[in-house]
C-alpha cells in the first residue's frame, strides 16, 4: 500500500496514511509542506509597509518569528511578519542603499551584519537599553551585494565585492582579514585581472567550501582551508568550478545569485540566461578552460529552469521547501517563478509586483515566504487559497516575451573588460557622491573603526527614522 501513495500531491492521501499509522506526524508534516497542491495554494497573505526606497533585502531570524529588511533608504527594519507590524527602525550608518542585512546566529538577533552600495560591511549591535550601536567593520573598493554568514556560528562571516575580493570577518576581533581576489579566467587557464563579485554562499554540509559568483560565467568553490594566495598576485586558487556546459569559454553572461542546497547542490542564477542546478560531482575542477571537447562532451547537462528574465537588476535565487523540493525566482515581468527542483517543471507563476521582484526569502519551518522587489513594500505568501490554482491562461505569452527578451539583449555581447569598466564608473560615482553629500565631520567619525555610532530605536507605531529616510532611486545595476 505505501507504493499506491508513495509520492502522491493529493493532500487528502496523505491525511489518510497519517490517521492509519503508514507516516509519522513529523513526515507528514513534510510531505505536505512539499505538495504540489498546497503550492498551487499561495496567496498573498499580506504586505508590510514602511520603507521609503526600494527594499532590497529580506531575511527570516532563524527561529522565523522576526524578518530583517533593508532599503535604498538606509533604514534597517524588523518586523513582526505575523502581525504585519514594524516592531523597530534604525538608521544603518551606511551613506547609499542597503544591498543585504543578516542576523548574526546565537546573538539573541541582537547582531546584524551589513552591506551596500558605499562599499562599507558594518555591524550593527540592538543593545538592552533600547539604542543601536553601529560600527563599519571594513570597506571594498567597490559595492559589496552580499553576506555570506558561517552556520551556526555567532563570529565569523564573509563579503565579496565588486573589487573582486573576499573578506573574511571574526566578530571577536571587530576586524577583516582580505584573503584574495578572485581572477578571471583566460586562455590556458592563465589567471589576469580581478572580477567583480556579487554573490557568496557557505556550503551549508560543510562550512569550510564557499562559492563566490560575479562578473563571468564561473561559480568558483574554495577550501577557507587552502586560501593560500599567490604571494605575488594576491589571487586565490578555487578547489572547483561550475558553469553550464554551453557557457563554459564565452562572454555572453555572468552570475547574479547563487544558492547552496542542504545537500550541496549549487544553484546559479545568470543574467539574462536561465538557473542551472549542478550536482556536487559535476564541477569542471580548478581549471575548466583545460577540458578538452571531448570531456566536455561527457559532461552530464545540469537542470534548468526557465521562464523567468533576469536582466534589469542583481536578482536572487532561492530553494523553498522541507527538501528544498522547489526553485523560486523573481523576474523582471514582476512575476514570481517556483518551479520543481526536480525536473523543471513550472508549477506556480504569481505577480509579486508591478515592476520588478528581486528576492525570495523562504521562512526556515513553515511554507511562506517573503518577497521584495522595486516597490516600496514588502510581500508575504503563504498558502491561504482556498483554490488550487493553476497556471495563469497568459504563462505561454509571459515566457515567451522573456524568452525574446532575453533572446534580443543576448545579441550586444558584454566582455568582461566592458563589465569591469562599467563597475569602475559606478564607484567613481559612488565616491563623488559620498563626498559631496556628507562633511568632514561625517567621514572621520565613519574611518574610526573602534568608534561606533548609537541610534535610539524608533518603535513599531512610528514612522522609520527620518534621517537617512529620503527616498531614493532605485539601484539597477
Amino acid at each position: 500500500m505505501e507504493g499506491v501513495f508513495k509520492n502522491s500531491d493529493n493532500g487528502l492521501l496523505e491525511f489518510f496514511k497519517r490517521e492509519m499509522g503508514f507516516c509519522s506526524p513529523r513526515i507528514f508534516s513534510r510531505r505536505m509542506s512539499a505538495s504540489e497542491t498546497l503550492i498551487k495554494q499561495i496567496d498573498l497573505y499580506g504586505k508590510l509597509t514602511g520603507h521609503q526606497g526600494c527594499v532590497n533585502t529580506v531575511e527570516f531570524n532563524s527561529t522565523g518569528e522576526l524578518l530583517v529588511s533593508g532599503s535604498d533608504d538606509r533604514q534597517i527594519m524588523l518586523w513582526d511578519w505575523a502581525a504585519r507590524k514594524l516592531k523597530f527602525s534604525y538608521p544603518s550608518g551606511h551613506l547609499d542603499n542597503i544591498f543585504q542585512a543578516r542576523f548574526m546566529p546565537f546573538t539573541d538577533d541582537r547582531k546584524i551584519v551589513t552591506s551596500s552600495a558605499d562599499c562599507q560591511v558594518r555591524l550593527s549591535q540592538l543593545l538592552e537599553n533600547g539604542s543601536v550601536e553601529t560600527k563599519r567593520l571594513s570597506k571594498h573598493q567597490g559595492r559589496v551585494h552580499r553576506l555570506a554568514v558561517e552556520p551556526g556560528s555567532p563570529y565569523v562571516f564573509y563579503s565579496c565585492g565588486e573589487d573582486g575580493f573576499v573578506q573574511h570577518y571574526d566578530l571577536r576581533s571587530n576586524s577583516a582579514t582580505k584573503l584574495f581576489y578572485c581572477s578571471s579566467i583566460g586562455e590556458n587557464n592563465r589567471s589576469s585581472s580581478s572580477i567583480g563579485l556579487n554573490s557568496i554562499v557557505i556550503d551549508p554540509r560543510n562550512p569550510n567550501y564557499f562559492a563566490v559568483g560575479g562578473a563571468d560565467v564561473y561559480a568558483r568553490v574554495y577550501d577557507i582551508r587552502n586560501y593560500d594566495v599567490n604571494a605575488s598576485t594576491k589571487a586565490g586558487s578555487p578547489v572547483d568550478t561550475f558553469c553550464a556546459r554551453h557557457l563554459i569559454g564565452t562572454r555572453d553572461a555572468h552570475i547574479t545569485a547563487l544558492a547552496y542546497s542542504r545537500t550541496s547542490e549549487l544553484l546559479i542564477s545568470y543574467n539574462d540566461e536561465l538557473i542551472y542546478l549542478f550536482q556536487k560531482n559535476m564541477g569542471l575542477g580548478p581549471h575548466p578552460t583545460s577540458s578538452s571537447s571531448e570531456d566536455l562532451h561527457k559532461l552530464v547537462d545540469a537542470q534548468v529552469y526557465s521562464g523567468h528574465r533576469n536582466s534589469q537588476t542583481v536578482k536572487g535565487v532561492n530553494f523553498f521547501g522541507p527538501n528544498d523540493d522547489y526553485i523560486l525566482s523573481g523576474s523582471d515581468c514582476g512575476h514570481i517563478f517556483i518551479w520543481k527542483k526536480k525536473d523543471g517543471e513550472l508549477v506556480r507563476l504569481m505577480v509579486g509586483d508591478r515592476h520588478i521582484v528581486n528576492q525570495m526569502e523562504p521562512h526556515p519551518t513553515i511554507p511562506l515566504l517573503a518577497s521584495c522587489g522595486i516597490e516600496k513594500t514588502i510581500k508575504l505568501w503563504a498558502p491561504s487559497s482556498n483554490v488550487v490554482s493553476p497556471l495563469p491562461d497568459n504563462v505561454q505569452e509571459i515566457m515567451e516575451a522573456n524568452r525574446q527578451g532575453r533572446e534580443d539583449h543576448s545579441r550586444v555581447t558584454l566582455t568582461p573588460d566592458v563589465i569591469m569598466h562599467v563597475l569602475r564608473l559606478h564607484r567613481r560615482q559612488a565616491r563623488v557622491y559620498i563626498e559631496r553629500r556628507y562633511n568632514r565631520e561625517d567621514v572621520e567619525s565613519d574611518n574610526d573603526g573602534d568608534e561606533g555610532e548609537s541610534y535610539v530605536l524608533g518603535f513599531s507605531d512610528g514612522d522609520p527614522s527620518e534621517e537617512g529616510g529620503n527616498s531614493r532611486e532605485c539601484n539597477i545595476s
